[in-house]
Order: C-alpha cells, then sequence, then structure tokens
C-alpha cells in the first residue's frame, strides 16, 4: 500500500512539473522556443495544448518560414481534439491563405472531412450536410487528379444517401400523419405533401436505392387522397391513383408490394366505373 501511494504521489508531482512547464512556455514571448514545444505537443499527441499554442502565435507567424506549417498544424490540432467546427475554419483559412501551399491540397480535402464528421442523422436539419458535399465538390474541382479523391467521392455518396433519408422520413412522416389537419393550416394535405416530397426525391436522386420507397409513398398517398376527397374530386383523384398504381407495377413488376398494387387498382376501378365496363 505504501509502494502504491508513492507512485500515485510522484505521478502528481510529474503532473504538476508538465504543467508548469506548459505555462512557463505558455506566457514566454520567445516564439521560437512557443512553435517548437507547440510541434513537440502535436507530435505527442497533446492536441489540445497544441492548439492553445497556436492560437496565440499563428497570426505572429504569418510571413515566416514557420507560418504555413503553423497555421496547417493549429488545423490539425483541432481536428485531433475532434473540434470539427474550428478545425473546418483553419483549414479553410490555409488553403485561401495559401492556396499554392505545400499543404493546400490536404487542407481543401479536411474542410470536407471536417464538416463530414459535424454532419447529423438523417432526421435533423440538413444544412451541415449540404455544406460538406460543397466542400468535396469544391476540393474535387481545384484537384481533379487529388491524391484522396476516391475518399472524397465516397464521402459525397455517403453524403448524398443521407440526404435521400431526410427526405424519405419527411415522405414517411407525411404519410403517417394522414387526414391529421392540425398542420395544414394553409391549406392542402399531408398525403398532398408526401405526394410533393416524394416526386422531388425521385427526381433529384433518380438513381438512389430507395427510388421504389419513394414510389411506393406516391402510389399510396394518392391512393389514400382519393378514399378521402369529397366528392367531386373524388372520380378523378381514383383515375390518377389508377394509373399511378399501372406506372408502380410497370416500374416494378416484381416488388413485393405488387399486390398492393393490384388491390388498389380493383378498388379504383370500382369508382371510376371501369369494372363495369369490363
Amino acid at each position: 500500500m505504501k509502494k502504491s501511494l508513492i507512485i500515485s504521489i510522484c505521478a502528481l508531482l510529474l503532473l504538476s512539473g508538465c504543467a508548469n512547464e506548459f505555462n512557463r512556455v505558455y506566457k514566454s514571448s520567445n516564439y521560437d522556443y512557443k512553435y517548437e514545444y507547440a510541434k513537440e505537443c502535436f507530435a505527442n499527441g497533446k492536441y489540445n495544448r497544441a492548439v492553445l499554442l497556436l492560437q496565440d502565435m499563428f497570426t505572429m507567424l504569418k510571413g515566416s518560414e514557420n507560418g504555413q506549417e503553423s497555421l496547417y498544424m493549429l488545423a490539425m490540432s483541432c481536428y485531433c481534439a475532434k473540434d470539427y467546427e474550428a478545425a473546418s475554419q483553419y483549414f479553410k483559412k490555409y488553403y485561401t491563405s495559401y492556396p499554392k501551399g505545400t499543404f493546400a491540397e490536404m487542407a481543401a480535402f479536411y474542410v470536407g472531412q471536417s464538416l463530414y464528421m459535424l454532419t447529423p442523422e438523417p432526421r435533423l436539419d440538413q444544412t451541415p450536410t449540404l455544406a460538406a458535399i460543397s466542400a468535396y465538390q469544391e476540393y474535387l474541382d481545384m484537384y481533379p487528379n487529388a491524391q484522396l479523391k476516391d475518399v472524397a467521392h465516397t464521402r459525397l455518396y455517403e453524403l448524398q444517401d443521407k440526404l435521400v433519408e431526410k427526405e424519405l422520413y419527411s415522405a414517411k412522416l407525411y404519410y403517417d400523419l394522414g387526414s391529421y389537419f392540425g398542420n395544414c393550416l394553409t391549406g392542402g394535405s399531408n398525403y398532398e405533401a408526401c405526394i410533393i416530397t416524394a416526386q422531388n426525391a425521385i427526381r433529384d436522386y433518380p438513381y438512389s436505392q430507395r427510388r421504389e420507397d419513394f414510389a411506393l409513398l406516391v402510389m399510396k398517398s394518392k391512393f389514400e387522397l382519393a378514399e378521402s376527397s369529397v366528392e367531386s374530386k373524388r372520380l378523378e383523384r381514383y383515375r390518377d391513383a389508377e394509373d399511378e398504381c399501372y406506372g408502380f407495377l410497370n416500374e416494378y413488376p416484381d416488388s413485393k408490394y405488387k399486390h398492393t398494387a393490384e388491390k388498389y387498382i380493383e378498388t379504383c376501378k370500382k369508382h371510376t366505373g371501369e369494372e363495369e365496363e369490363d
């Protein structure tokens, strides 16, 4: 037990000594000394300490031989410390300040990478996702033969899928709200909102793996809209729903929702009078 206590005391003294050393360096006016210490902190994975030192002096180093390196190292320290918002800003500052700098290509990539790390789950606002897509696209435009272009393309696909999931979530939410009018104070209906959202997604993401899911929501919403319509609009909407069902079957003949579409068609025919004509 005495041995354990001695070890603990020694560890505390060591930590205290390290803290005192950092404080001395931080307060020092010798920028060369501070810079070398910051580089040592970065190399040893002490990113928060590196950030504190570099934030305090990177502007002072601008124009010197360490100017470029200090700003890039500050950005990378923020990234490694998981302060992705600050990292994106510093990386962008680097490649705008040094467009032909040694680290310009990597800085441009890490703007996108930092923003990518900030993107939320699909149910939430996707503004950060759009910002990350824009950053990666800018990187690829500036460096078409970039070293990390394959990674950037992969990230772009992932981010686009997140936008698709967001649209699918929104469309499903409208469909599930159905005939609830509490959020339709300006007119229209949840089914119409679902149709518009899903159709826009199909148009914007024509090759998405979720295309059938959007098409299914359009079909189901048009049918439910016909079912809940006033008499004056019912015939037109049943015809529209029937056409949508046939379109769904033509595009997805092997869909697991084939029987749902066929069931809807039977019901639509009863209301359009086509069943009797047959």
